[in-house]
């Protein structure tokens, strides 16, 4: 028997639904949404309900669920697969199976058409301070002192499809949430940066809140006296713009990866007044 790799069995529908992120539109068989790897406003990232496949007109990449996911977390294959394999295991906060995606019609037979099913978005139900011990644990293990991440994060609890859930929340200047715990990685609508204000002439700038706060947590028990950036991902980098020119010195803790170096480099060339410091050392590949 041919086993179908975890990559296939997932339909990738479900897979953005539980990130939550939902299609502009849909028709028989095929989603269109924003892209998730990149700024924009019209959508032209497309996702092939019967196939189980991904396209993005607007960069020319495409590819399975497994290929998708090494785009998002920047990882290798050995890597998506893994973190694809937790993600069925969990019997909490599960992407669903659906029947049928991976599969090939019978020789001469008609190719099955998916309905498309109401995708379920993320809702924030509430906040609160930063104590169950699963999240606290979960920080503990990420090298988080109790105390850095207790100023800058909250217990976010969400719902995805009638089903509650807790996370780790950071939120951003426009009020949406970076989500994290042991089992899950997503955020709510809208995207955007968060920014620290400190009225300082140097910022440090940070791709995700957990490099921020493993930063914070270095020099912990110092406290952040200079300004700080949080893109929450790198497409964001436009909207970091207007706050990180202002500064004389910015220091640019990007993933040292083609991602992370990109981003540097745009920055260097979006803020040509400003000395622009590459940290990338301070994060891993």
């Amino acid at each position: 028997m041919t086993v179908i790799p975890y990559s296939n069995r997932i339909s990738i529908r479900d897979f953005l639904a539980w990130r939550g992120i939902q299609p502009k539109y849909e028709r028989n068989g095929y989603g269109m949404y924003l892209s998730p790897l990149r700024e924009e406003r019209t959508p032209s990232f497309k996702v092939d309900y019967v196939r189980n496949l991904w396209y993005d007109f607007g960069s020319g990449e495409g590819g399975t669920l497994r290929t998708l996911v090494m785009r998002l977390e920047r990882c290798d294959s050995r890597e998506a697969v893994r973190r694809l394999q937790n993600g069925e295991k969990r019997d909490a906060g599960s992407v669903s199976l659906s029947p049928g995606v991976g599969e090939r019609p019978a020789v001469g037979g008609v190719s099955p058409v998916l309905r498309p099913a109401a995708v379920p978005a993320l809702r924030i139900l509430s906040d609160a301070p930063l104590r169950h011990p699963a999240l606290v644990g979960y920080l503990a293990s990420r090298g988080i002192v109790p105390s850095v991440a207790a100023a800058f994060c909250r217990e976010v609890r969400y719902e995805i499809n009638g089903r509650a859930f807790f996370a780790i929340g950071f939120r951003n200047d426009a009020g949406g949430w970076e989500l994290r715990s042991a089992r899950f990685k997503g955020g709510s609508s809208p995207k955007h940066i968060t920014t620290i204000d400190n009225r300082s002439d140097t910022v440090i700038a940070f791709e995700g809140f957990m490099d921020f706060l493993a930063y914070l947590s270095l020099k912990h028990p110092e406290r952040l006296r200079i300004d700080a950036a949080v893109l929450n991902s790198v497409v964001n980098l436009p909207k970091a713009i207007p706050f990180l020119s202002r500064h004389p010195v910015i220091h640019a803790f990007f993933d040292n990866d083609e991602a992370g170096r990109k981003t540097t480099s745009d920055l260097i060339r979006l803020c040509p007044r400003s000395e622009v410091i590459d940290q990338s050392s301070f994060t891993r590949t």
